[in-house]
């Protein structure tokens, strides 16, 4: 590059947007929509989501990749949203517990929680259902054992996991196949001018079971939602 090239006239610069320097601009694809943000390389997709997004269903548990309430899906791989930051986003495709529903009504996986009476307090549901949605997009047929192994890096304090684990069986059981592995980017989402931007629930904001199970007002062989974060890309 030549050095006339490699500068600007104060014109151009002017022009230019200012940038704030302790920022990234980062691309993906959020529940199926492209999504460009301005954002502290560092800054917990947990909070993304959460905070400048308006997705108030994944929850922020321990906020240290421990208790799963977090999970999303990345590259349809479960991960605690808590352990990525955003510079690690780029290309990426995102789905929290939002995508889960087609046109408003509960996927096939949510129906079957919500027969089970499987969402308890809410704040692991949206967690076990994306952990959930994972191993049966992988394998619509799974085991006992398989659930007990996919769900197991999200903690529940409600329950012995039973309900949840039927749940879980049941959609894969007696629901067709096809219409538990559909693909939550089909779904156009909207978000909510009136979604609260952060806190969790609360005994004075209470919150129906229907709303516990939607979120609204490559993986290892257990497919339970990854500590570390997303992985490097290998090019």
């Amino acid at each position: 590059m030549s050095r006339a090239s490699s500068l600007t006239t104060p014109a151009a610069d002017a022009a230019a947007p200012e940038r704030d320097p302790g920022k990234i601009t980062v691309a993906f694809t959020l529940n199926g929509r492209p999504v460009t943000m301005a954002v502290a390389p560092m800054r917990r997709l947990t909070l993304m989501l959460r905070e400048e997004l308006g997705l108030t269903g994944t929850k922020v548990g321990c906020d240290a990749g421990d208790c799963g309430a977090c999970t999303v899906l990345i590259d349809g791989e479960a991960v605690c949203a808590c352990m990525v930051p955003a510079g690690r986003l780029e290309g990426r495709s995102v789905e929290t517990v939002e995508a889960l529903a087609r046109d408003g009504a509960p996927s096939p996986l949510q129906e079957s929680f919500l027969r089970h009476g499987a969402a308890q307090c809410g704040i692991c549901t949206p967690g076990m259902l994306m952990s959930a949605e994972a191993l049966l997009r992988r394998n619509p047929l799974p085991s006992e054992q398989e659930v007990k192994d996919a769900i197991g890096g999200v903690l529940c304090r409600c329950t012995g996991y039973a309900k949840i684990i039927q749940a879980v069986k049941n959609a894969a059981t007696v629901l067709p196949a096809a219409s538990i592995a559909w693909t939550a980017c089909r779904r156009s989402w909207a978000p909510t001018p009136s979604a609260p931007t952060g806190g969790r629930p609360t005994a004075s904001s209470p919150r129906s079971s229907a709303a516990r199970t939607t979120g609204r007002g490559s993986a290892s062989a257990t497919s339970r939602p990854s500590r570390r974060g997303i992985r490097a890309s290998s090019t």
